[in-house]
């Protein structure tokens, strides 16, 4: 148990005396007004928009578990009153596998989501009591018509066909957006939030949340405690960014994804579509450190993972052991086997996605393309319920059962059925039964997030020593098994031996279905024994473990930073930056300026005094004028910094005679327009152009949208007007092509704000500032105040030399040093404004002063 409590719900429930002032501060219960939204931008929170760092613990002591579903299941007493309710753990929820899984005794899990039963308000009081004291469960309680709104209107409705590439062509395909539907998500999420607030320490506690049902509630988290410890996982499939981009709130989902820390995934594929959505509607960018994906989102980095869930091998391993199980796995023989007969199998749920006709279809197409198989071969579909409900779910019933019925009378005789639909619901050790008798085991859906049934029939063919008795086998005979899988699935990838198939194509599952049984037993065993190793190792708590260590490492600098809260509804996140970190304030630098005798001022060009998207980028009169003011002033020395040539920028800042200007970062430098260009650096033999352009060429040719910009000393390659994921792949792959055939020449090839770009070694802005610096201490000029204004990665070298010069004595002792980078961001920058139109007016209320200090 923790030392501190947000409310004094774990309080009550472990004895302990609470205070009056606890009491005071509990949470409403439930939501009273249905439907309607709670503001996000409510005053009931610990943190205030700009949060001061507190010390963290970094033990992890409590993990809180929030889902749709709570893993109880509920049960109305029996005697004559019929009244109060018998609870249970649900064995078969994730949610507590996961626990047990991780086997962890030294952390506390507590649970929050919905009971399927429906709880009278009269008796929720008493059931959260119960649940909070035996489960540690916190449940939450929606109005019933909140609930069909939230979960069977927009979860199934609409989310779920959408994450499974149904597109709402028609109302009866998936459903067209209801905004009454998406308000009563919203709801459900903020009443979630509210009852995680009643049990979290938001300084010590982990949060978990599980899949589509919950994905704005990071923001309400967020919003509430800044530096909420908070992991997030989709068990569902995220779908491409054409089809994403459809749903009219795809931004809203996104940001309040992007508040957690950690998002996890089943595979690879969807974490690489939610990137490319984070890219495409965001323009957000990510870089694979150390093996670790990072999004940069305002200061905070989101943590990608991509790990597909496991099994629960000890839950799985009792049921193999089960005297009732060995006695369903005698009758499936002597059922099946015993008659010469060889069984395959089909585990699914009777909905849309899991492509049961299109098997069918496939075993119809193996029957009549191979008669000798006619008698022999038995697919037993075992179909599920379908968790949702609907005009889809009955067509699929519909035509499940008319499809049977055809092969069967077609194909059967007296005695034999080649299609055994099981449409009644199994107990799992029924399930497990028909896993340990079947040949092949089938999964043939269309597009599903994970789908855990390949796992368990693995599993279920390794067996144990009295089922390979009931078999027949000797305890030396190696087990084998055989899976043909859809590769819309997401266990796909991590199955290498099974037989992939395209479930839309019938004559290729069909001829899956042949190669499965005609595959020699060696082949099967290798391939079973391959599988084993994987399933028996990536298991539940292998997943769990690894998704929370990896929260806990993404966590660890929360108390280093300082958080700012910026945006409002959905639109809620926060600004997470270095202490030292903050906004330069007019009246300080003017200050400063007033007091200062000699000054030196650097300014980057592009991004900065322009904003990048202009299309026209010659400076405005209004900034030549506010340039010239600065020039003007006797003290100051001021510089342009740019990576553009020499000849534009001398066209550009023609009217500005005492204007400093420093061109291709600094490889070209004049002190004014009256002076000689002189080189930074010596002169560079650009024979390596010869190489490097060609490169350049292949890509802008296959890159629509790219172009290549030659200086005199350097070759830029851009594609800010390409397709921002294929450009950027490219790039990628440009850099490393030109890293490759410049590698013994005396180049640099840097990647930068949508171009690749190369160089002469030892060239960069911050050569500028260190020869600006010295020329003024050698003219007896020796600066008292700096500034210093940048908004990308190659300014950082400008911020680093002006940072570190009070050391070197290269300014002076007591100057004013202001390193300033463009929007809140990670930077060597002690200071930013946010945006090109701060700067201007900074450099107009400086221009100002030295107007008005100028001699009548």
């Amino acid at each position: 148990m923790v030392s501190r409590s947000y409310s004094n719900l774990l309080e009550l429930a472990s004895g302990d005396s609470p205070s009056f002032s606890r009491m005071s501060r509990r949470i409403p219960r439930i939501m009273t007004v249905a439907g309607i939204i709670s503001d996000v931008d409510d005053d009931n929170r610990s943190e205030g928009s700009c949060s001061d760092p507190s010390s963290s613990s970094t033990q992890r002591d409590r993990i809180i578990i929030v889902a749709n579903q709570l893993p109880i299941r509920a049960q109305r007493k029996s005697d004559i009153s019929g009244k109060g309710w018998i609870f249970n753990w649900d064995e078969n929820s994730l949610l507590l596998q996961l626990k047990d899984g991780l086997g962890d005794n030294d952390t506390e899990f507590i649970y929050v989501g919905c009971l399927k039963e429906d709880i009278h308000p009269s008796e929720q009081d008493e059931v959260s009591q119960i649940l909070l004291e035996t489960f540690r469960c916190v449940p939450t309680f929606l109005p019933s018509d909140l609930f069909t709104r939230y979960y069977h209107g927009f979860c199934k409705q609409q989310l779920w066909p959408l994450f499974h590439y149904m597109l709402p062509l028609s109302p009866d395909l998936g459903g067209r957006f209801n905004r009454s539907l998406w308000q009563a998500y919203v709801s459900v999420n903020k009443i979630f939030a509210d009852r995680i607030m009643e049990v979290i320490n938001p300084e010590d506690d982990f949060v978990w949340v599980h899949d589509y049902h919950l994905m704005v509630l990071p923001t309400f988290l967020r919003k509430r405690f800044n530096r909420v410890k908070l992991g997030f996982f989709l068990h569902s499939p995220f779908p491409s960014s054409e089809i994403y981009k459809t749903l009219p709130i795809r931004e809203e989902l996104l940001r309040a994804l992007l508040n957690s820390d950690l998002i996890g995934f089943h595979t690879f594929d969807y974490a690489r579509h939610f990137l490319s959505c984070c890219s495409r509607m965001l323009g957000l960018t990510y870089e694979s450190k150390r093996g670790y994906i990072g999004l940069d989102y305002y200061g905070r980095t989101v943590s990608i993972k991509i790990l597909p869930v496991g099994i629960h091998m000890g839950q799985l391993q009792s049921v193999l052991s089960l005297p009732e199980t060995e006695a369903k796995v005698a009758e499936l023989i002597k059922q099946f086997c015993g008659q010469g007969r060889t069984m395959l199998l089909g585990v699914d749920d009777m909905d849309i996605f899991k492509g049961i006709s299109l098997k069918l279809l496939a075993m119809e197409q193996l029957l009549f393309q191979h008669p000798e198989y006619q008698g022999k071969v038995v697919l037993v579909q075992i179909a599920n319920p379908a968790r949702g409900k609907g005009k889809d779910v009955k067509e699929v019933q519909a035509e499940t059962y008319s499809t049977v019925k055809r092969i069967n009378e077609t194909f059967g005789r007296p005695g034999y059925e080649p299609v055994v639909l099981i449409d009644q619901p199994l107990k799992f050790y029924e399930r497990i039964a028909y896993y340990v008798v079947a040949e092949c085991c089938l999964v043939t859906a269309v597009r599903d997030g994970m789908n855990l049934i390949p796992y368990e029939y693995i599993i279920s063919r390794q067996g144990n020593e009295k089922l390979d008795e009931v078999l027949g086998l000797k305890p030396s005979t190696p087990k084998k098994s055989m899976l043909v899988v859809s590769e819309f699935i997401g266990c796909s990838p991590s199955l290498s031996g099974a037989i992939r198939v395209n479930p839309w194509n019938i004559d290729a599952v069909a001829d899956a279905m042949d190669c499965a049984l005609e595959m020699p037993e060696g082949e099967k065993q290798l391939r079973h024994e391959k599988h084993y190793k994987y399933v028996s190792t990536h298991h539940v708590g292998y997943w769990a473990r690894s998704f929370l260590q990896d929260l806990e490492r993404t966590c660890r600098d929360h108390s280093r930073r300082r958080c700012w809260g910026i945006g409002f509804g959905l639109s809620f996140r926060v600004v997470a930056l270095d202490l030292n970190f903050r906004k330069l304030v007019m009246e300080h630098i003017v200050s400063a300026y007033k007091r200062t005798t000699t000054r030196a001022i650097l300014l980057d060009y592009d991004g900065t005094l322009m904003p990048q998207g202009s299309i026209d980028k010659k400076p405005t009169q209004k900034s030549v004028e506010i340039l010239n003011s600065l020039c003007r002033d006797k003290n100051n020395m001021v510089f342009i910094v740019s990576a553009r040539t020499r000849e534009t920028l001398s066209e550009w800042f023609t009217p500005c005679r005492r204007l400093g200007i420093a061109a291709e970062h600094g490889y070209f430098l004049r002190m004014n327009r009256d002076t000689e260009w002189e080189m930074c650096v010596p002169v560079a033999d650009c024979s390596w152009k010869q190489i490097a352009e060609p490169v350049m060429n292949l890509y802008t040719e296959t890159t629509d949208g790219s172009t290549i910009e030659n200086k005199e000393t350097a070759l830029v390659w851009s594609y800010e007007d390409a397709d921002p994921d294929f450009g950027s792949c490219q790039a990628k792959e440009l850099l490393d092509h030109l890293e490759s055939v410049l590698a013994n020449e005396p180049v640099t090839v840097k990647s930068g704000q949508n171009t690749v770009e190369v160089k002469p070694q030892g060239v960069s802005k911050g050569i500028v500032a260190k020869r600006l610096l010295s020329a003024m201490q050698e003219r007896g000029m020796t600066p008292d105040f700096v500034l210093c204004i940048g908004d990308d990665r190659s300014d950082e070298d400008m911020f680093e030399v002006i940072t570190s010069s009070v050391a070197n004595s290269s300014i002076a002792p007591n100057a004013e040093v202001f390193a300033c980078t463009v929007c809140r961001k990670p930077s060597k920058a002690k200071y930013y404004l946010d945006d090109t139109a701060e700067i201007v007016r900074l450099m107009q209320g400086l221009a100002s002063v030295s107007e008005l200090s100028e001699p009548a």
